[in-house]
């Protein structure tokens, strides 16, 4: 018979060994989730120090000419290696596609896909250059001025810029996955003469396969959650700037549904409804009890003055970066402070495209310059 001490004793080792489970389980799952983050949230926090402070963005607005302006990047080695190679524009958004490049690298594998999709919005914006540069006529020279060296199509953009026309770039890509998206938008291009139809397919295949790599991937549901509302706030904007498009082209909403997204924080029956309005102001009204209501109506008036569509564009572009700011907090040990860098890093070219513009064109003023900025 076993003694009373004896089984006393055992029963002890089993509720330590069980509290030892208990502790180490959540530990391993820790170190599992957070521990590939160490090396690339490390990166990611030395690059985010060499972004541009408001000062120094001061100093570039202050520059008096495009020659000083391109003199003061030469100080920053991430954009001087590009400045003399390529027109400004071109230099700007090589140096972020190098950005998105190293964070593809560097990011934890099992997320790896997501940024590899990501990446695609070179080809994307590259398939539009050649797009738009054939339908206006440039030439090859001028075609190549507009296309920027990454991406999976990176070493045939010098033969497309050969093409003569719009026809003939689809025809190019008729065995990569974008041909079935061009040729599909193909007769609304012949049947309007815009180049939205291409533009929008092409925005709709690019979100709609990052979501799909993003359900098709393992990770914390800390960073998914992350991804998701990044993703699906540029989704809801890229929605609402079709349909602002649209109500303002006099369009109807059979003339732009092959090219909305399944929405985030607007599904596609809000976005139809939207279109019922009797105009743009009617649209915002109709957004009240979004965030996207607050966002738009401040930005009415600017709008109501000019008439111009950016001012809309402009105001989505700063909520989706203010959101994306409060990601490296809300996850620090994860995916959050990859995107808040990406976020801010976008906003930075996108300031320094508008401020080189500024430089070009003596006429604009340094108000509507500060209005402009992201």
């Amino acid at each position: 018979m076993i003694d009373s001490p004896t089984i006393l004793k055992a029963l002890i080792s089993i509720v330590a060994a069980a509290g030892a489970i208990i502790i180490v389980v959540p530990t391993i799952r820790f170190l599992r989730d957070v521990v590939p983050f160490a090396y690339p949230t490390a990166r990611v926090r030395a690059r985010m120090g060499r972004l541009f402070t408001d000062r120094q963005l001061t100093e570039v607005m202050e520059t008096e000419n495009l020659k000083e302006f391109k003199n003061y990047l030469r100080g920053f080695p991430d954009y001087a290696k590009y400045i003399d190679e390529y027109p400004i524009e071109k230099a700007l958004e090589s140096q972020l596609a190098e950005i998105y490049q190293l964070i593809t690298e560097i990011v934890p594998k099992r997320l790896k896909r997501v940024f590899e999709v990501q990446s695609k919005k070179w080809d994307i914006k590259n398939i539009k250059s050649l797009l738009t540069a054939k339908d206006t006529g440039l030439s090859p020279e001028e075609t190549l001025d507009l296309l920027i060296p990454f991406g999976e199509l990176k070493d045939k953009l010098e033969k497309l810029t050969e093409l003569k026309t719009v026809e003939d770039i689809i025809t190019a890509f008729e065995d990569t996955e974008y041909g079935p998206i061009l040729e599909a938008a193909l007769p609304d291009y012949e049947k309007t003469g815009m180049l939205l139809p291409f533009e929008a397919a092409l925005d709709k295949y690019y979100m709609e396969t990052l979501l799909e790599v993003l359900e098709e991937v393992s990770i914390p549901k800390e960073d998914t959650e992350i991804l998701r509302t990044y993703f699906g706030a540029q989704i809801d904007a890229t929605n609402l700037k079709i349909i602002l498009r649209a109500k303002a082209d006099n369009l109807k909403y059979e003339d732009i549904s092959p090219y909305i997204i399944e929405g985030y924080q607007l599904p596609e029956w809000k976005l139809e409804y939207l279109m019922e309005a009797e105009n743009i102001k009617g649209i915002i009204s109709e957004l009240e009890g979004t965030d996207y209501g607050p966002v738009l109506a401040e930005a009415l008036p600017e709008y109501e003055e000019t008439r111009s569509l950016a001012t809309f564009e402009r105001a989505l572009e700063k909520y989706i970066n203010e959101t994306a700011r409060t990601f490296a907090l809300k996850r620090p040990l994860g995916v959050g402070p990859i995107i808040t860098f990406l976020s801010r890093k976008e906003a930075e070219i996108k300031n320094l495209k508008v401020i080189a513009r500024s430089k070009r064109e003596p006429s604009f003023s340094q108000p509507l310059l500060k209005e402009m900025l992201i």
